[in-house]
């Protein structure tokens, strides 16, 4: 099977790679440059999501794969910047429609969970979207776009909802790169929120594992939420993090307020999620 990753680079994306190794498939990986960071078996292609032309044949460019994982989404962590919906959402339409189009036929999808918006506690793939700030706003407007398409052409899409990632390569401003930053430097005290949000968190291998295991389901539609299905304080995490690595460090609780674009407890129904990878 000839596998289409983008994002390939990022996150999400070098994890997902890592796990698509594990399966005898041919992978593309594409992106504005070609990447020194991926392994040398992977094939890499040139392609602006920033700018994209309609009149191309990316399906054809892109070396007509049997199934495209869809990582790429640029300007993140900054949710409530405008130009996801001013700048992403066109251009990623435009890229997925041309794609579905020339006959992609297994398109796989990462969304949010905040495009849940504010509602609290578990979250199942059934409740109605309600996104409050311009990312969530633009990647469940892409969704639903994806949806409509499905009315013209034939092709399986999966969207999968992802919830809170951790582990090796996240952004610097994450929490507990912060964390790691600040025991690095010899900091007696870490500044914190509260931490008595409930999340729900994943590490990030999982959350490959999850990923690739979804999109080699062929017939699958949908979306599905990538979660844990456990709630979990935010201060609990840090607390698991430092007792694992055997680190000390003061916790300056409140010091930061609580995020205003999420509720402070929510986590996601791992239900559907649990009867895919069962009855792979």
């Amino acid at each position: 099977m000839k596998i289409l990753v983008t994002g390939a680079t990022g996150f999400v994306g070098k994890h997902v790679i890592k796990e698509l190794l594990k399966y005898e498939h041919e992978i593309i990986a594409a992106g504005r440059t070609n990447s020194a960071d991926l392994p040398r078996k992977i094939n890499t292609i040139k392609l602006d999501l920033d700018n994209m032309d309609p009149n191309k044949n990316y399906f054809s460019e892109t070396g007509e794969p049997d199934l495209l994982i869809h990582l790429a989404w640029q300007g993140l962590p900054n949710y409530k910047e405008k130009f996801h919906l001013e700048k992403n959402l066109p251009s990623h339409s435009v890229f997925l429609k041309n794609i579905v189009d020339n006959g992609l036929q297994n398109l796989v999808v990462t969304g949010t969970c905040f495009e849940y918006g504010m509602k609290e506690g578990c979250l199942s793939e059934d409740i109605e979207s309600d996104p409050q700030n311009p990312y969530a706003a633009a990647k469940d407007e892409l969704r639903k776009f994806l949806e409509q398409l499905q009315a013209e052409k034939y092709y399986n899409l999966k969207w999968l909802r992802l919830f809170y990632m951790y582990g090796k390569g996240q952004n610097p401003n994450s929490l507990l790169s912060q964390l790691e930053s600040a025991l690095e430097k010899g900091e007696t005290t870490f500044n914190m929120s509260g931490g008595e949000q409930l999340r729900d968190y994943l590490p990030i291998e999982k959350v490959a594992e999850y990923i690739v295991k979804i999109a080699f389901k062929k017939k699958l539609n949908g979306v599905i939420n990538c979660c844990s299905g456990v709630p979990l304080k935010v201060k609990t995490l840090v607390e698991n993090y430092l007792r694992k690595n055997d680190k000390k460090i003061n916790l300056n609780l409140g010091y930061y307020p609580y995020p205003d674009y999420e509720p402070m407890a929510f986590w996601g129904d791992d239900t559907k999620l649990k009867n895919i990878i069962i009855n792979e």
